[in-house]
């Protein structure tokens, strides 16, 4: 510990002595470190972000559509790039075969489109998402209805023309009105509007489109939509698994399909934790940035430990001569400016993760994103930074310790 303590020492004095040299070698170092603390703040706060909005949907909950894309679509027409257009679409028939599992205890299918006119007296706009969903919507869309309710079975299975719009809808059409039993058009017919919906925080912030969600049975009967992108939100009973559930509904539309045990599914069943993981995978791209803008930064501040390590070696000469005299070995030698060298890169480190952890915490405060500092990225910025100092700063320290004594006891 002797040696490792004296070289701290002799590293701070250094600092102290040579404040703008030192400054300039730290502040490499502190980019880089400052650079993986912020990035890696961005990508834990957006994937807590996405995982928290995942959970309103229910932790067991899972998705069932035509087809999946991973998060990415390539499609030039092909049947090698696009397989999935000979996918039959998902059907009501399904649902409901769905729906009679044991081990389901709801399925909620959607379908959208947009462009249709919604209108309220002299206001009308185009600029609205029109949701055809059934009853069981409220299961997995996160925040609440009111005022007002949403549609029940009955209603959807009659195609009522009944509607739940979204609260910044609401405030277009209807300002300070109350807008529950209103009269809205949607691609010019009537209907009623029975609920406002309020949606669970978005992850970067306020939702600016407008929403009108309407029974599945209106959506099919009223609506001109491009047909054949059904999907389903399918959730377990409370005693079953998701894989368990997951496994019968595949089963279930595999028979139903009369697919044989050979050929591979004609539909997509996906858990949260596939779809989490698949995200990851597509914002592997931050982390590579992260990377490579960290070790720039590193790099700089790494040609400035193997500069102010020099001039140190070479002021201090006639002390290595001295102690190689009185009988210090090389590998003491090297030790002690390896210290030296890493003492320089870890107060950069330590910097960079004070200014990192303020910029997460200002992104946290002032963006919707929930940015936050993992400890995996601290413990990475401070290794990466001890890491650089025992790199950059071996040649220094190895060019002191083959010093010849006598030579440098004669130095001026």
């Amino acid at each position: 510990m002797t040696p490792l303590l004296e070289g701290v020492g002799i590293a701070l004095d250094s600092l102290r002595a040579n404040k703008v040299r030192a400054a300039l070698t730290i502040l490499g170092v502190a980019i880089g470190v400052m650079v993986v603390m912020v990035i890696g703040a961005l990508i834990s706060g957006f994937d807590k972000g996405l995982a928290d909005q995942l959970n309103q949907l229910g932790p067991k909950t899972f998705w069932v559509g035509r087809f999946y894309s991973a998060g990415v679509n390539i499609c030039d027409g092909s049947d090698e790039n696009c397989p999935w257009r000979h996918n039959p679409q998902m059907t009501l028939a399904e649902a409901k075969l769905i729906r009679s599992l044991p081990s389901v205890r709801f399925v909620a299918l959607e379908e959208g489109t947009g462009g249709v006119e919604v209108s309220y007296g002299d206001r009308r706009t185009s600029s609205v998402n029109i949701h055809g969903r059934s009853a069981d919507w409220v299961e997995v869309a996160g925040g609440d209805v009111f005022p007002g309710r949403s549609y029940t079975n009955v209603e959807d299975q009659a195609g009522d023309r009944v509607v739940v719009i979204n609260a910044k809808l609401a405030d277009w059409l209807f300002a300070r009105l109350d807008p529950i039993d209103r009269t809205i058009k949607i691609g010019g017919l009537p209907y009623q509007v029975i609920g406002v919906f309020n949606p669970p925080p978005s992850l970067f912030g306020e939702d600016e489109e407008f929403d009108a969600i309407i029974p599945h049975g209106a959506m099919t009967k009223y609506v001109n939509y491009w047909k054949g992108w059904m999907n389903f939100l399918v959730g377990p009973t409370g005693t079953a698994t998701t894989a368990q559930a997951m496994e019968d509904v595949t089963t279930a539309l595999r028979i139903s399909r009369g697919l044989r045990p050979r050929q591979p599914n004609n539909f997509s069943v996906v858990s949260q934790e596939q779809y989490l993981t698949d995200i990851a995978s597509t914002t592997m791209i931050m982390r590579i940035v992260m990377v490579v803008l960290s070790m720039v930064g590193l790099m700089v501040g790494g040609i400035g430990v193997i500069a102010i390590m020099m001039i140190s070696v070479t002021e201090r000469t006639r002390e290595i001569g001295v102690r190689k005299a009185l009988g210090a070995t090389r590998r003491e030698i090297l030790w002690q400016f390896l210290v030296e060298a890493t003492t320089l890169t870890l107060a950069g480190g330590m910097c960079g993760m004070i200014l990192g952890g303020l910029v997460a915490l200002l992104i946290a405060l002032l963006t919707p994103v929930p940015a936050h500092v993992p400890v995996s990225s601290i413990a990475a910025a401070l290794a990466a930074a001890a890491f650089t100092g025992v790199l950059f700063g071996i040649y220094p320290a190895s060019r002191a310790a083959r010093l010849d004594p006598v030579e440098a006891l004669r130095y001026e």
